[in-house]
């Protein structure tokens, strides 16, 4: 038995009032993160010394703070921390930057002290400041669960959504690992992955076949008057089919990883650099489009949760070019991407080079 942290996401139905104050509060976390930094940029330039802040000491100035939700805006003074000690110990992370209201993720997070966040029915939440929002629990909560923080988030597409952070107990099943129920994945920017059994995911690639209708909605904003209401209605059509995509995507990857953390004890892939690969190799839409980043996540907690084991090989073992039959290496065959099969001149077998590449992934992982 051990503790685990995890998130559970539900849909929630604010009326009037409860939007009204959502909105604040997401816009009063935000003006006193960009309030706090603006103020240790100025403190500093004039003493050459950092400026300790809290939320508390703004609240005489803007007596409006007062009515929102405090532990919202405590948890911003600690983002706010935490931009700064990443930005000290890492030369790669960027100074802390000013929120926007229009291009910054919409939502503030609120943490649960003395049981202000609490389910009260499966049709209801209680949250600081808001005595019963409606919710829809589509899926169960696990037994002894304890929440601990509560992010709200407004959608572009006009809906809300309640983000759980929940401590529960694990109870890990005690099964002895099998190494012949493994498998080992190729990445495949059309088909998302190939694994060593030949089987390919056949991803439907969501973004690609919304396109056009993409496009069209687009194109449609263009035309319109920024700031009227036409335009804001635009605005929300196209984000509903942003959204449908992500849905979409986030679905196939759930029940893909779902499926995988079932069926196999271990599952080997490469530890690729995805970045890298959609900048180097013209393949930005595709690997963006496809997200095995996310996907790599939640194969890894999804087998961790079932006592399973994720292996990862490093991104410069020699996968592809090495014959899976005999171990031969052959880069002068296959240093091409248009080389899709080829045939050993060692021992003769005739290779894919996306299975071939799977089979030697999960060689290098077992071993």
């Amino acid at each position: 038995i051990m503790k685990m942290l995890r998130g559970y996401r539900f849909r929630i139905y604010p009326n009037k009032q409860q939007e009204i104050f959502i909105n604040q509060n997401i816009g009063a976390c935000r003006f006193i993160y960009n309030k706090m930094l603006a103020d240790k940029i100025d403190y500093y330039e004039r003493e050459k010394k950092s400026l300790q802040t809290t939320p508390a000491q703004y609240k005489e100035e803007f007596e409006w703070l007062k009515q929102m939700d405090a532990y919202a805006l405590c948890n911003e003074q600690m983002n706010l921390q935490a931009a700064f000690n990443n930005f000290f110990r890492s030369t790669k992370v960027g100074f802390p930057k000013f929120k926007s209201k229009k291009k910054d993720k919409s939502s503030y997070t609120t943490s649960n002290v003395n049981g202000v966040i609490r389910i009260l029915d499966n049709r209801h939440i209680k949250l600081p400041k808001i005595k019963s929002l409606r919710i829809k629990i589509h899926r169960q909560l696990p037994e002894s669960y304890k929440i601990k923080s509560a992010n709200v988030e407004r959608k572009p597409s006009g809906k809300y959504f309640i983000s759980l952070c929940v401590e529960y107990e694990n109870q890990i099943p005690g099964i002895k690992l099998d190494k012949n129920r493994a498998v080992g994945l190729d990445y495949s920017s059309h088909d998302f992955y190939v694994d060593s059994e030949g089987n390919r995911a056949n991803y439907p690639q969501y973004y690609r076949s919304n396109q056009k209708k993409l496009a069209r909605v687009q194109r449609r904003l263009s035309r319109k008057k920024q700031g009227s209401n036409n335009y804001n209605k635009q605005k929300i059509k196209v984000a509903r089919v942003h959204e449908k995509i992500a849905n979409s995507r986030n679905d196939f990857l759930h029940k893909t990883s779902a499926n995988l953390a079932n069926n196999y004890d271990y599952v080997c892939i490469e530890d690729i650099n995805m970045q890298s690969i959609s900048r180097c190799l013209k393949l930005g839409k595709s690997t963006y489009d496809n997200g095995f980043g996310i996907f790599r996540n939640y194969l890894q907690y999804k087998l961790e949760e079932r006592g399973k084991k994720l292996l990862k090989i490093g991104r410069f073992e020699p996968s592809t070019i090495v014959c899976s039959a005999c171990g031969a290496y052959h880069k002068d065959i296959v240093n091409s991407l248009s080389v899709r099969e080829w045939t050993c001149p060692d021992c003769g077998t005739k290779l894919d080079r996306d299975i071939n590449a799977a089979k030697n992934i999960l060689k290098a992982g077992l071993n």
